[in-house]
C-alpha cells in the first residue's frame, strides 16, 4: 500500500469547507440519515462522466437518491451466477432491499464510451475489440443497439440516437432481472429513461407509448 498517496491538499481545503458549511447548516439532517437508514426516492443509473451531474440535474437532495455510475450508464443482462458484477449487485439492493419506487437511467451526449461502442462496431477501434479490454468488453452489451442505428448516414444523428438505444437497451435489460420485473408487475417499481444533452441543457424522457423521447 506505500503507493496510495495522501490526499492532495486542495481536496483537504474543500472538505473542510464542506464541513464547516454545508454539513454544519444540516447536521440534525445528516444524523437523522445515520441513525434511520436511507430510504431514496429513486435508484439513479448514470454514466461516470464527470460532466454529468445528475443530482443536480434532478435537484437531488442528500439521501434522496441511490445512485450508481458505470461507463455509459449501462445494465448489462441478468445473469444467474454469482460474481463480481458491481452494476447487479446495486440493481439487486435498490430493489430487493431499499425498495426503491423507481429506477431512472440517464443517459447523455457527447459519451465517450458509446463513440467507443460505435466505433468498435464498425471496425474503427481496434484497441476495444481486443479481449482484454474491459471497456470494449463492457460496451459489447450496446451492440443490440447499435444494429438498430447503424443505418442512419450522418454521424452526428448516429452517435446521439445510439446514445438514446444505450438507454434502451438497459431498461430493457432492467427487466431481465426477476425481481425487477416482478415489482413492476405488482406494481412496485417504475422504470424511466432519460437523456440529458451537456452543451443545451435539455432533458429528454423516454414515452414508452410513442416509443420516442420527448422533451421534459
Amino acid at each position: 500500500m506505500h503507493r496510495v498517496k495522501p490526499l492532495p491538499s486542495n481536496f483537504v481545503q474543500r472538505y473542510h469547507g464542506w464541513k464547516a458549511t454545508t454539513h454544519a447548516e444540516n447536521e440534525a439532517w445528516y444524523k437523522k440519515l445515520a441513525d434511520e437508514g436511507q430510504r431514496p426516492r429513486a435508484m439513479v443509473i448514470a454514466c461516470c462522466d464527470s460532466r454529468v451531474n445528475v443530482l443536480s440535474i434532478l435537484g437531488g437532495e442528500h439521501g434522496e437518491f441511490f445512485v450508481h455510475r458505470n461507463i455509459a450508464n449501462l445494465v448489462p443482462p441478468y445473469q444467474e451466477e454469482g460474481g463480481p458484477h458491481g452494476t447487479s449487485a446495486a440493481i439487486e439492493y435498490a430493489v430487493t432491499v431499499l425498495k426503491v419506487p423507481h429506477i431512472i437511467v440517464v443517459g447523455h451526449s457527447h459519451c465517450g464510451g458509446v463513440a467507443g461502442c460505435r466505433d468498435m462496431c464498425e471496425g474503427n477501434a481496434p484497441a476495444l475489440e481486443d479481449p482484454k479490454s474491459h471497456v470494449g468488453r463492457w460496451m459489447d452489451n450496446l451492440r443490440p443497439g447499435h444494429a438498430r442505428i447503424k443505418h442512419i448516414e450522418d454521424l452526428e444523428e448516429r452517435t446521439t440516437a445510439l446514445e438514446k438505444e444505450n438507454v434502451l437497451v438497459s431498461l430493457q435489460n432492467l427487466l431481465t432481472f426477476p425481481y425487477v420485473a416482478e415489482a413492476v408487475d405488482q406494481g412496485a417499481l417504475n422504470l424511466h429513461g432519460l437523456w440529458n444533452d451537456i452543451s443545451g441543457g435539455a432533458l429528454e424522457v423516454y414515452d414508452a407509448d410513442a416509443k420516442v423521447f420527448v422533451s421534459v
